[in-house]
């Protein structure tokens, strides 16, 4: 008789439990697992609606400018395509950057640099909003080896993205003379500030350190990259956030710098040129 009352309580245990931490973890996590508990990273989505798209590599030539081995690349969400001219066997690359969205009031930028020729080293950061007037202006004393650069706008209101709207950066490495406007190579693209919801701030402040999970659930890749890339920045030989680094930037096609080192982040008041 006992045993009868006991089997019961544990069929009634055992259904209701399992179903109150689904929905917790529900809440908190919807990112997908695997079967061996790998971190899945999604594809991400963007709009689709004539949102404004920019240039996520820069050419590695142009008149006026020394080549380079590779080019000026965006570590933004994009594609590459190849267009091929009708009637004809030439072809033209074409890299586009993406609309993308962060919570971040003062985001942070990331850019790949290519190894410089010696005699240059002078690049310029713009962030502008959407009547092209400028928000914020800085030039930069670029280094001389390849790697990965972060350029963040330093903490002042007139600097601070606003909800909602829309804001056009730049990001230019000048050939020799930076005061020749047109001799520089460049790459621009387009990032939105949205709201923070409860919700987010929640999912975030349970993260821990790796809230660039909680990010790509939320289509956040500016958020995503930042946080991932201040953590590497750091912690250079963690094998699991070199992973992750990898994991990230494959479904945005940019796996080709998995490898590259973040080599110097920038936060500086504006200045004239």
């Amino acid at each position: 008789m006992k045993t009868a009352n006991v089997i019961p309580f544990l069929l009634i245990s055992l259904t209701s439990y399992p179903l109150a931490v689904e929905a917790k973890l529900t809440e908190t996590i919807s990112k997908p697992i695997n079967s061996v508990g790998i971190y899945l990273v999604q594809q991400p989505k963007f709009p689709d609606n004539g949102a404004p798209t920019g240039r996520r590599r820069g050419g590695t030539s142009r008149d006026g400018c020394p080549t380079l081995s590779e080019p000026v690349t965006a570590l933004v969400p994009g594609e590459e395509t190849v267009d091929k001219a009708e009637g004809t066997t030439l072809s033209k690359n074409t890299s586009k950057s993406f609309l993308t969205s962060t919570v971040a009031e003062y985001p942070s930028f990331l850019f790949y640099i290519p190894a410089l020729p010696i005699n240059i080293d002078a690049g310029e950061f713009v962030l502008q909003n959407e009547a092209g007037d400028d928000v914020y202006r800085t030039p930069l004393i670029l280094p001389q080896q390849p790697g990965i650069i972060s350029i963040k706008p330093v903490q002042s209101v007139q600097y601070s993205l606003q909800i909602n709207k829309k804001y056009h950066w730049y990001f230019k490495v000048y050939c020799e003379d930076r005061k020749r406007a047109s001799d520089y190579f460049f790459v621009d693209g387009w990032i939105q500030r949205v709201v923070l919801t409860p919700r987010l701030k929640s999912q975030l402040s349970e993260a821990s350190l790796s809230k660039y999970k909680i990010y790509t659930d939320n289509n956040l890749w500016y958020d995503a990259l930042t946080n991932l890339a201040d953590l590497r920045y750091t912690n250079l030989h963690n094998a699991r956030l070199a992973k992750d680094w990898d994991d990230l930037l494959k479904p945005i096609g940019l796996q080709d710098l998995a490898g590259t080192p973040i080599i110097q982040r920038y936060n500086q008041l504006p200045t004239k040129m």
